[in-house]
């Protein structure tokens, strides 16, 4: 046995009297893996493409739902996918990514035996800096909206209002705007569909002096859609950078994903199809928060690019992997740091995110929350199917 406890023969080890540093080396000897990769160079391949094809198709079809006219989709299968998404986004969290966080750099492993490492446990401290961080951020952007638009927080009032000083005298738009507004109040499936989340989506628009006007007067449909941006403008500011800090903690964890079916050794058959419904899942709860968005008209490019996105993350991390599929060693202590430190920062985003943003923001704080009990129902049976289907998927991947 060497001097600096490093495990040359372990059959000489003596388990009667073992320190820390003993400890550590058994630990790190035992966890110690070399490249695992054993061919199948078509199966992997093919992975490549059919994880392309599924995350991407899924992360798209929410989207579809809502931005798409002619695509038409049954109300209670888009609530399905979008909050079917939101427990796959929670469950992702703890199971696929907290509990790796741990394996990799918790106390009981190599790293977390290591001199710098052993002082703290890792795993919860970077998932707690995450989300706060994640909340700080969201917080920030929600305040900025607030002080560029004059607007104090859960005022009622919408852009149009501060802007023309409630007593504007814009006839057009008063009655345009009452229009709009009472036309989306009307229509329940609508309003899912635009996912109008935020208060300010479903204030009331401006009425001005004309909130009497006649039935019969004629609306400018420049002044509706000038109202309508004005509003999806507010509301994209206040909810994007929490959606962009979300895709970033679930691209990570798409990387190492990638990563590890790549390179993966006689585990691989197992590990290809639970992948497959790993992404494919996570791109529902993607896709879902992207509809809860209300994109302005000039950027309605982006959420198909987004989509697009974490579609082409593990495919292109497979990718990479088949570069290196006979060097890279998932085991080694850099590669360990590395994943470790990564699934923990993504469990913060996404548990925060996931309770918050996709959870608490239409189940508790949606003014506009529907009051049929047989939708809300089938909404939280949905949400809790999709954690328990993921919850499940972390028995193998």
């Amino acid at each position: 046995m060497a001097d600096n406890y490093g495990i040359s023969d372990p059959t000489s080890v003596d388990l009667t009297n073992v320190d820390d540093a003993m400890m550590r080396a058994i630990t790190c000897y035992l966890n110690a893996g070399e490249n695992e990769y054993d061919g199948r160079l078509g199966a992997r391949v093919s992975a490549l493409f059919v994880i392309l094809v599924t995350s991407t198709a899924c992360t798209f079809f929410p989207v579809l739902a809502t931005r798409t006219s002619k695509f038409k989709v049954p109300l209670y299968v888009y609530l399905f996918a979008r909050y079917f998404g939101a427990g796959v986004i929670i469950a992702t969290a703890f199971i696929h990514l907290l509990q790796p966080g741990y394996d990799a750099i918790g106390p009981a492993t190599c790293v977390g035996m290591t001199a710098g490492w052993n002082q703290y446990a890792w795993p919860p401290a970077l998932a707690l800096t995450s989300a706060m961080f994640t909340f700080l951020l969201g917080f920030a952007a929600e305040r900025y909206v607030e002080k560029k638009y004059g607007m104090p927080h859960n005022s009622g009032e919408s852009p149009l209002e501060i802007e023309n000083g409630h007593h504007h005298h814009h006839g057009s738009v008063d009655a345009a705007a009452m229009k709009y507004n009472t036309s989306r109040r009307r229509s329940t499936h609508q309003g899912l569909h635009s996912a109008d989340q935020d208060r300010q989506m479903m204030a009331p628009l401006p009425t001005g002096e004309h909130k009497n006007a006649s039935p019969d007067e004629s609306y400018d449909d420049n002044s509706i859609d000038s109202a309508k941006d004005k509003i999806a403008h507010v509301a994209f500011r206040q909810q994007i950078a929490a959606f962009l800090i979300l895709e970033f903690g679930v691209i990570f964890h798409s990387v190492i994903i990638g990563l590890t079916l790549g390179t993966a050794g006689e585990e691989f058959p197992s590990l290809y199809p639970v992948i497959v419904f790993h992404q494919a899942f996570e791109g529902l709860g993607i896709g879902a928060r992207l509809s809860a968005i209300p994109f302005p008209r000039k950027l309605r490019w982006m959420p198909w690019t987004l989509c697009a996105a974490y579609g082409l993350t593990t495919p292109i991390a497979i990718a990479i992997a088949l570069g290196v599929r006979t060097t890279y060693n998932a085991g080694s202590f850099t590669a360990s740091v590395v994943s470790g430190v990564l699934d923990s920062t993504s469990a913060g985003i996404l548990i925060y995110t996931g309770f918050v943003e996709l959870i608490a923001r239409d189940f508790l704080f949606n003014p506009d929350r529907t009051d049929d009990d047989k939708q809300l129902a089938f909404m939280i049976v949905s949400v809790l199917l999709g954690a328990a289907i993921m919850a499940l998927l972390g028995k193998w991947a």
